[in-house]
């Protein structure tokens, strides 16, 4: 059997939800506990999942689609 980190059988506890914020921009995504907008772009990062808000996604598309880290553009 096998649980999320921070679960009952590990002694922890669960994570506290924290607001989404745009990782370019630090724009909020205003969502209370659901996923992002539809709108937003995630990607993963050196294994850390991160998200863009519809702005900084359409001003950095070609960057985005070429698979260039955020630290790049």
């Amino acid at each position: 059997m096998t649980s999320l980190p921070g679960g009952s059988d590990h002694g922890g506890s669960a994570m506290e939800p924290h607001p989404l914020v745009c990782a370019r921009c630090g724009a909020p995504a205003h969502v209370a506990d659901g996923p992002p907008p539809a709108t937003w772009t995630c990607s993963v990062e050196n294994g850390v999942r991160q998200f863009f808000c519809d702005t900084c996604s359409r001003d950095y598309l070609r960057a985005i689609e070429g698979r260039l880290d955020s630290s790049w553009w």
